[in-house]
């Protein structure tokens, strides 16, 4: 007994109970990035699809943390495996996971140190799914999250982050996920939005965001929560900590200015809230691989670099056909692969060094091979997220009941009220009808509602008379002759 309590000391006599405050705190600002991603997503679709795409992002981080629990803690970060390409399952169903610290992590409880990055993993194939928006069936894409969490995002985390991992031991520098989160799903969105094919009205109709107001709470949510997963990746409570939120904020703020910019430029002399946020969220994911390895000045270029390069992104799915409904891949797949090359140029041993690390730093260090590193690891991860992305959903698309993609005609209706019986919105507006005309009201075919039976004055006094709302221009009807509709539905856009 006297022996295992002396055992239980020496495991636990580095932990800092401050250090673990501080990342118990940025794991649930991480977890509030899911909510936040689907805020995002929903926001950019059609209404027809914005709570499914809330919900999808929301199921995807319940799904994940028990997929984590059972063995992807273990395969993705696991200190005792000596092969560099996946872990053990030495940590499987986190039984032998408590308050010894993890290798990555001596100041902290090894269970704090792996809710910390179950919300990582989490986030993930939710950012992946968004190239599947407005067409992806939801019980599939909760079973494409298990598996591709197990063979995608593990490893990836594995070789770039665990001890033994070969990126890692070879020297790439990823403070926070710029290849296992952002590359990965990136180049898992690019997959999804080949295999599944173009949305119905891909180039010739003009699909825009619904609502501003969810993308701008979306991006809040996503930057408030960026703190915790930049700063929390410092795994201690410290100057470099610090530093990695102060040049995250940085990143984001100049991304969105950048973007902004250049939009501004390019679409009639005006600004958009949209472009604001889409290159913050830029910025954001290009400084996420950087933030405990450069210096605030560092971050400025980031920004630009990002706001600008992930804006002209954009423009790729219209030359190259292929329908990335969220941007997924211009964001965070461009996004990711200019903040792990940009580390390899601005990545500062100063930097590091704020909390006892050592590194080579990059090309500010005259460590020329860093850039060498940064390319091998993007180029890795992007293969590899890309490839078998696209052997996960080919897999399940030839088994019938896990067919991937809705049919034409719930696509019409939308993923809301085909995949979930339920909508997003439900309002009533009122309509002037007049007497001269006899056609149907027009049906509200995106929102997938049908018509609602109009009544008018004149019926109800015998007459018979059903007039189109979209004719009041030609109205010549006296005043008598109108009627008020009022029609309850999901909103039609």
């Amino acid at each position: 007994m006297v022996e295992l309590i002396r055992r239980f000391d020496d495991d636990t006599s580095k932990i800092n109970s401050g250090d673990a405050a501080w990342i118990l705190v940025s794991a649930a600002l991480v977890f509030i990035m899911s909510p936040g991603v689907g805020y995002f997503y929903s926001g950019m679709a059609r209404s027809k699809n914005a709570i499914s795409l809330v919900f999808l992002c929301m199921i995807a981080m319940a799904v994940v943390s028990i997929q984590w629990m059972i063995w992807g803690y273990s395969l993705a970060l696991s200190d005792t495996a000596t092969n560099p390409f996946i872990g053990n399952l030495s940590y499987g169903l986190l039984l032998s996971v408590g308050d010894k610290p993890h290798a990555n992590a001596p100041s902290i409880p090894g269970d704090v140190y792996a809710i910390f990055q179950c919300m990582f993993a989490a986030l993930t194939p939710a950012l992946a799914l968004g190239g599947a928006a407005e067409r992806v069936r939801i019980f599939p894409a909760i079973v494409f999250s298990f598996i591709w969490t197990t063979i995608v995002y593990d490893p990836i985390a594995y070789w770039s982050w665990a001890p033994n991992g070969w990126l890692n031991v070879m020297g790439s520098l990823d403070y926070a996920g710029g290849t296992p989160v952002h590359i990965a799903s990136g180049f898992g969105a690019l997959a999804f939005a080949i295999v599944l094919g173009k949305r119905h009205g891909f180039g010739q109709e003009k699909f825009e965001p619904h609502n501003y107001l969810n993308i701008i709470l979306g991006t809040s949510l996503l930057w408030f929560g960026w703190f915790g997963f930049n700063g929390g990746s410092a795994v201690a409570s410290n100057g470099r900590a610090g530093m990695a939120s102060a040049v995250t904020h940085i990143g984001a703020c100049m991304g969105g200015l950048a973007w902004s910019i250049v939009a501004y430029f390019r679409n009639g002399y005006k600004f958009s809230s949209f472009h604001f946020c889409s290159g913050a969220i830029a910025g954001l994911v290009a400084i996420t691989p950087a933030s405990g390895f450069v210096a605030p000045w560092a971050a400025l270029v980031y920004g630009v670099v990002a706001g600008v390069l992930c804006h002209f992104a954009v423009d790729f799915k219209e030359k190259f056909g292929f329908d990335d409904a969220l941007d997924v891949f211009a964001v965070h797949g461009v996004g990711g692969i200019i903040g792990n090359l940009l580390t390899g140029i601005f990545a500062s041993k100063e930097v590091a060094a704020l909390n006892g690390a050592a590194i080579d730093g990059g090309w500010i260090d005259h460590h020329w091979k860093q850039l060498g590193y940064q390319l091998a690891a993007s180029s890795s991860g992007a293969a590899w997220s890309f490839v078998v992305t696209c052997i996960i959903l080919y897999t399940l698309n030839i088994i019938p009941w896990m067919r991937l993609r809705i049919d034409e005609q719930s696509e019409i209706h939308g993923t809301d009220a085909a995949e979930m019986g339920e909508h997003g919105y439900k309002f009533a507006t009122i309509e002037r009808l007049t007497s001269r005309h006899a056609s149907s009201p027009s049906v509200m075919e995106e929102g997938g509602v049908r018509p609602a039976t109009l009544v008018s004055n004149d019926q109800k006094s015998g007459k018979s008379s059903l007039s189109d709302a979209g004719n009041e221009k030609t109205n010549t009807s006296s005043p008598e002759d109108e009627a008020i509709a009022v029609r309850t539905a999901a909103s039609p856009l």
